[in-house]
């Protein structure tokens, strides 16, 4: 089993990172491998609902977007972190996450996920919403922990000494590998995974 946890701060190995690293020792105690794949410092393009992808299955902005949704088809879980950029996700998160999920949600549908975020002092609550609302579009299981997934801190030293929130990161890797178990555990005894129907889709006016 692989757990792919995307880190969407501008520093590699600022809070963010030291917060999903927490994740990923927890999951490789229990023999889950995982990758933590930054999405670095470059600008990332937003959509423009050009709907290219709907034929080719690949966005027409060859990056990183692409780059993580072949690493989806390779892994079971997926975990998002990102700092808090005034009470949201930081702007590359975002231009990344709808491309991924517009042109890739097949790669990741049906996978456990769960958000991580991290501040200073405040806007956690509000930027842990939007990112679980890419999860809960695209049929994946949303991981939890003993508190809503954050950590607080200006630097990684800080993030250590906040020992609760630490702890809450430790508890959503033993979630995330409990949860991943179990589904391994039903394919293993034939319990069949969920068909949806086919896509149905309207607006307001019909």
């Amino acid at each position: 089993m692989k757990v792919v946890l995307i880190n969407g701060s501008p520093h590699e190995h600022g809070c963010t990172f030291t917060a999903l690293n927490e994740v990923a020792v927890t999951l490789q105690n229990h023999g889950i491998e995982t990758e933590i794949a930054w999405i670095g410092m470059q600008a990332v393009q937003g959509c423009i609902a050009c709907h290219k992808c709907k034929k080719t299955g690949v966005c027409v902005f060859n990056d990183q977007v692409n780059v993580l949704a072949e690493k989806m088809d390779g892994a079971d879980g997926l975990i998002v972190g990102s700092p808090v950029y005034y009470s949201s996700a930081s702007g590359q998160v975002t231009a990344l996450l709808d491309r991924l999920f517009y042109s890739g949600g097949a790669h990741m549908a049906k996978k456990p996920a769960a958000a991580v975020v991290s501040c200073r002092r405040g806007g956690a609550s509000a930027t842990f919403d939007q990112l679980n609302k890419y999860f809960s579009i695209n049929n994946m299981p949303i991981v939890t922990s003993q508190y809503w997934n954050q950590v607080h801190g200006f630097t990684p030293d800080d993030v250590r000494k906040d020992l609760e929130g630490m702890q809450t990161m430790r508890t959503l890797g033993e979630n995330m590998a409990w949860l991943l178990q179990c589904i391994a555990a039903g394919r293993k005894a034939g319990v069949p995974e969920p068909v949806y129907e086919a896509g149905v889709m309207t607006n307001f006016i019909r």
